[in-house]
């Protein structure tokens, strides 16, 4: 027993010691300024960039497949391809209506290396087909609480059936250099 009070005497002395010597090498002052640092810091963490690709690589090679995640006009899709659940790349299948709100994306076409305003719009009205090649190619999205910018949400609560079916992809026109 009076071993153990001993070390922790001696412990004591020593956390004691060595606390006394930083105050001394750090005042209140630059302690703040650190703590503040790393508290910015830590804000900024969602600002930063990070590889949403899962691993797949993008195709920018003549033979890229329309049906594909990978295809350049589907880099801000969430969804699933509207060409793989019998519509088209750009028209609904169907039995579904296009969306009445949609979110716009900027893709580059790695043919012309031209951006392209590209807006996706949910078909809505139809039960989700099990086989449809769904992607979620995210690139440049925004926040959740700024909707316009965010395609993770169900953009059919515009329209009098709200039942998600897929999306579609139609060129806008090109963005502004």
């Amino acid at each position: 027993m009076k071993f153990l009070t001993s070390l922790l005497a001696s412990l004591d002395t020593l956390s004691e010691r060595k606390m006394r010597d930083s105050a001394r090498r750090l005042g209140r002052r630059s302690f703040l300024a650190k703590a503040g640092a790393v508290l910015v810091g830590t804000g900024l963490m969602p600002l930063l960039p990070f590889d949403r690709s899962m691993g797949k690589a993008f195709a920018a090679t003549g033979a890229e497949d329309a049906n594909s995640c990978d295809y350049w006009r589907y880099c801000a899709l969430d969804g699933s391809l509207c060409s793989t659940s019998g519509g088209s790349m750009t028209s609904c299948p169907p039995g579904a209506e296009a969306s009445k709100v949609a979110w716009v994306g900027t893709c580059r076409n790695p043919h012309d290396n031209k951006d392209y305003l590209v807006s996706y719009n949910d078909c809505c009205g139809k039960a989700t087909v099990a086989n449809a090649t769904s992607c979620f190619t995210s690139q440049g999205e925004r926040p959740g609480y700024r909707m316009g910018l965010h395609n993770d949400i169900n953009w059919c609560m515009a329209n009098t059936n709200k039942g998600y079916h897929c999306t579609v992809a139609t060129l806008v026109g090109i963005a502004n250099e």
